[in-house]
């Protein structure tokens, strides 16, 4: 493996449209808030879920990357901290859910194409295996290419959804006006199912460390970065389902034809096309971001003689995880059949339960090794981390028995993550079986 300074490194811009991508990538999926929130329980969710859901975890990487800003990220942490056995385990859940993260995207930009060319929706799954392999291609280009692609869809995804917002206040007649928020009505499965919506759209803020060696000073980039979008983020979320709230758009169309219906209702059919390509933009750009994170963990699990030595050969040009690369997109192109709100509740799912073993990986370190060089640290005691990281907990407990006390159809999603996440403890196994020679430690 090329060491740290051979290789190209980006800035802190594209780092911030990367990290963009990775988490987010606009608004687009965001539609169903509405319909299960409802106006006046839609914007109390989007703006209280990430408080509670998304600060802590961000925290966290910022605090774990800067003690280990190294490729691999999150499951070196684990590793480091609680040993090899939950080392893997972290590694296999992320991987476990990134396949399932990476399948949504595909679908959604046949979705969004659809609005150019309907006829699409008859041939998503070939048009979602040309967006893989492309993606593919791109990343095992390296970075570079990466951060330059996502810089440029950036703009193609903030421009359709800054005019859309800007015509929806102009054109609206009568005072602007925030709803009333309430949560009074609203279902519990309802509830845990706008739960989802949001954590979906604002997760993943672990997988942009994986690659933190090729990010230049890693420290100090990851601090402006993340926290810069973040705030992009929140500021576009909020301005969108605001605007979609005062066109009086029927919840329903809005989440069966998204954005581009949005864009209709406020500025014609021009609109709707402009807000439909951005939404294709965004689909492309966190394909790519996330797929750059994920291909660098088997990667590092391969060096760790945990997964098959094969995964760790680099091209020999660009010097990227090729074959990492490739056997995800395989992967992912068998998981495109799956449809969008069962992807998101196992997506969600599994997430959380590896982000748990990163905080469990916090707490462990300030006990262990207090006096570690933190350049970054949160500053809060261990009694204060363990309170303010019960919050993420009671989110993802709620969200999950909001989907489980749901349709039938969501309940076998949810069963279907649990079992997957037991998938891990029958791999180490299998490892530990295969490998004798091998001094593997719990």
């Amino acid at each position: 493996m090329p060491s740290a300074a051979s290789l190209k490194k980006i800035r802190p811009i594209q780092l911030v449209a990367v990290i963009f991508f990775t988490v987010s990538g606009g608004p687009y999926g965001l539609e169903p808030l509405l319909s299960y929130a409802g106006d006046h329980g839609a914007l109390i969710i989007l703006l209280i879920t990430p408080l509670m859901w998304d600060v802590p975890a961000i925290f966290t990487v910022l605090e774990l990357n800067s003690m280990m800003p190294i490729t691999g990220g999150y499951y070196k942490w684990v590793k480091y901290a609680l040993g090899t056995h939950w080392g893997f385990i972290e590694g296999w859940w992320t991987w476990l859910y990134t396949f399932v993260d990476l399948a949504i995207y595909p679908v959604l930009f046949v979705q969004y194409a659809g609005f150019f060319f309907p006829e699409l929706l008859n041939f998503q799954i070939p048009v979602c295996l040309v967006i893989i392999w492309a993606s593919a291609g791109l990343n095992i280009l390296g970075i570079m290419p990466v951060g330059r692609v996502s810089v440029f869809l950036s703009a193609a995804v903030l421009a359709p959804i800054i005019l859309l917002i800007a015509l929806g206040i102009y054109h609206h007649s009568g005072a602007m006006h925030i709803p009333a928020t309430s949560l009074k009505g609203l279902s519990f499965p309802s509830f845990g199912m706008a739960l989802y919506t949001v954590m979906w759209n604002c997760l993943g803020w672990d997988n942009v460390t994986t690659y933190a060696e090729e990010v230049e000073k890693p420290v100090r980039s990851y601090l402006v970065s993340i926290f810069t979008a973040f705030a992009l983020v929140m500021v576009v979320y909020f301005f969108a389902i605001w605007v979609a709230q005062q066109s009086g758009i029927n919840h329903d169309t809005l989440t069966d034809s998204g954005f581009p219906a949005l864009g209709v209702l406020i500025g014609g059919h021009w609109l709707g096309i402009v807000v439909a390509a951005g939404g294709m933009a965004s689909t492309l750009g966190i394909y790519t971001a996330v797929l750059l994170s994920v291909s660098r963990v088997p990667q590092v699990m391969s060096e760790d003689n945990l997964l098959p030595k094969g995964l760790n050969r680099l091209h020999p040009r660009f010097k990227t995880p090729f074959i990492s690369i490739i056997i995800c997109s395989i992967v992912v192109s068998f998981m495109v059949l799956w449809t969008f709100a069962d992807l998101l509740i196992i997506d969600v799912t599994v997430y959380g339960a590896g982000l748990s073993l990163e905080y469990i990986a916090l707490i462990k370190l300030r006990i262990k090794e207090p006096l570690k060089e933190r350049p970054f640290r949160i500053p809060l005691s261990v009694t204060g981390l363990c309170l303010v990281l019960l919050l993420p907990f009671i989110v993802y407990s709620v969200a999950l028995g909001g989907a489980l006390s749901s349709t039938p159809k969501a309940l076998s999603a949810a069963v279907f993550a649990l079992v997957a996440l037991s998938s891990a403890e029958v791999a180490w196994q299998v490892i530990k079986l295969s490998r004798p020679e091998l001094k593997l430690k719990k």
